[in-house]
């Protein structure tokens, strides 16, 4: 199979995984704060990684250590806090929306700082994608005027954090298999989070007697492993096969699952925001449609 149908492959596998991953963050926040649902979620999946991954750790080199571990902060520690917090205020389709903002931070980014070519299309399809996001947010605080927005700011951190890390790999780290990033990614940010789980208060009475715990435990591993460790490497892997615009616009297509899991669980959605969606996987197509 050609390069190019691989990549789009990757791309909808990731849109599924990523898209319903918003849904299992509101879910698990019913038995656990976010600093124990972040902590717990970083936990869970590097003990994945870990089985899988720990042999491929002696193909990272020395010199590509610290790179592997900003990329681990940058694109997994903090950002498992920062979702976790913004969705105490705002729905969860509406926060993935706000996640699309990554690939116009990776477009700029990439220009200004890692000095990696775009093209006038691309540019094009994300500001199209990005007008389709702000549609949707508008919308989406009409409907829900009682949600704080002022708890956008930790999304809107968190995609600056990913357009970081996406950029990063492909300047740094391309010639280092996606396991082997997505395992030494952990071996750098589980510690931290350990130490975030204990100051939580994760192990007193109050904690396991909510009668939520039990199920939110259930709703943080299958975050952990579907949401983070197989998709982790799954991105990775997109990363190094293709451009980083293309890899982070798999945050276009993920509000399209995000809003279907909302709209069954209660949250609204409208017509308008329909069309916005439309015009975000525009968006998307005119960022990757190559020149003839």
């Amino acid at each position: 199979m050609e390069r190019i149908n691989i990549k789009w492959i990757y791309l909808i596998v990731l849109s599924l995984i990523w898209g319903s991953s918003f849904i299992l963050i509101k879910k698990s926040l019913l038995g656990l704060t976010p600093w124990q649902l972040g902590a717990l979620r970083t936990i869970i999946t590097g003990l994945f990684l870990f089985t899988v991954g720990v042999k491929h750790l002696k193909e990272v080199k020395a010199r590509q250590w610290l790179w592997i571990s900003i990329s681990g902060f940058l694109g997994s520690f903090f950002p498992a806090f920062l979702f976790a917090i913004a969705e105490t205020e705002i729905d969860s389709a509406v926060t993935s929306v706000l996640n699309s903002l990554v690939p116009l931070n990776t477009l700029l980014m990439g220009m200004a700082v890692f000095k990696i070519g775009s093209t006038k299309r691309q540019l094009l399809g994300v500001i199209i994608g990005f007008i389709g996001t702000c549609l949707l947010i508008l919308k989406g605080a009409e409907l829900n005027p009682e949600q704080n927005y002022l708890y956008a700011g930790f999304v809107l951190l968190a995609t600056v954090m990913y357009a970081s890390n996406v950029n990063i790999i492909k300047r740094y780290l391309q010639d280092v298999k996606p396991l082997a990033i997505a395992t030494g990614n952990y071996v750098a940010i589980i510690v931290p989070a350990i130490l975030v789980l204990v100051w939580s208060g994760f192990f007193a009475e109050t904690t396991f007697a909510n009668p939520d715990f039990k199920m939110s435990l259930v709703y943080v591993t299958i975050l952990s492993f579907f949401g983070t460790a197989l998709a982790k490497v799954l991105y990775t892997t997109l990363v190094q096969i293709s451009t980083p615009v293309f890899a982070s616009s798999v945050t276009y297509l993920m509000p399209v699952v995000a809003l279907m899991w909302g709209v069954l669980d209660g949250e609204s959605f409208s017509v308008l925001q329909g069309l916005a969606t439309a015009i975000v996987l525009l968006g998307v197509y005119l960022s990757h449609r190559r020149n003839r």
